[in-house]
């Protein structure tokens, strides 16, 4: 797979991803992979976890293979690893963070991915429909976040949490979500702030409409999808490719100065979904 990055520029870090078997965040895994850090994907079940990191460890054979002067002690493609673990279960991650230290020695960076949605109308919602996805989506990410604390001040490391542009403004059906993404951005501004003295990075991604999840299939019906391209400035969904570059910068030396910012990449989709024409 082609890179725009040069070969290698995450080479010998560690990354831990939560929900990295699918996905957006399962690109943004298999990204930073690419860019040469050690990945452990991580998720209550292997089902998806196992073929994604199979996938991963697969092209790290094959790019030794077509690489010249790399040895396979020395590749610059990332090795994989899954690791089941509950977001919502703190005694989970912490058993998770310390396989993935005995695994790769380390923990440099974080990716936030693990995330739960289904679409309903507020007053439909029962509270442990909203309760589960604040569980896993803001409970989660902090949960993580505080497992990973003292790798990450050890290692001068970093967060990246995948956020959404869902309560920029109101997104019918989506009240649970965007209760919960807010918090993601209220969380990553806040650690950002706290945890900068330790020199770690806390930053996140919001992605708009991404046309190739399965987030997309399922939950936007096709008349609306039309629609919802027209009111895009790009005029095109966005690419799980264009997250994981998004990603990719965030975690590299190229974005050592940025913190507690929240990255929106949406193609100017939100600026100008409140318009009428």
């Amino acid at each position: 797979m082609s890179t725009i990055f040069v070969d290698g520029i995450l080479k010998g870090r560690v990354v831990f991803v939560t929900g990295g078997g699918t996905g957006i965040t399962g690109g943004v895994a298999r990204a930073l992979a690419e860019a040469g850090a050690n990945v452990a994907l991580v998720s209550r079940s292997l089902e998806h976890l196992e073929p994604a990191a199979k996938a991963i460890n697969e092209a790290r054979v094959r790019s030794l293979s077509v690489s010249q002067g790399n040895s396979a002690e020395n590749p610059s493609f990332g090795e994989a690893f899954a690791i089941t673990a509950d977001v919502r279960k703190p005694e989970d991650i912490e058993k998770a963070i310390a396989a993935t230290v005995d695994r790769f020695g380390k923990i440099d960076i974080v990716v936030n991915g693990a995330a739960g949605n289904f679409l309903c109308k507020a007053e439909e919602l029962s509270p442990n429909g909203f309760g589960t996805v604040v569980d896993i989506d803001l409970k989660g990410t902090f949960n993580v976040c505080r497992a990973a604390f003292d790798q990450l001040k050890q290692n001068r490391g970093q967060i990246l949490n995948i956020s959404a542009t869902l309560h920029y403004l109101g997104t019918p059906m989506q009240l649970h979500v965007s209760a919960a993404k807010a918090g993601v951005d209220a969380l990553t501004r806040n650690l950002a702030v706290e945890w900068g003295r330790y020199g770690i990075r806390v930053n996140a991604i919001a992605p708009g409409p991404i046309g190739d999840t399965e987030g997309m299939k399922r939950l936007v019906p096709e008349p609306i999808k039309e629609k919802l391209k027209q009111r895009i400035p790009l005029g095109r969904f966005g690419l799980i490719e264009d997250i994981e570059n998004a990603a990719v910068f965030l975690c590299s030396d190229a974005a050592n100065y940025i913190n507690g910012a929240v990255l929106v990449v949406d193609g100017g989709h939100w600026l100008a979904a409140n318009r009428l024409i």
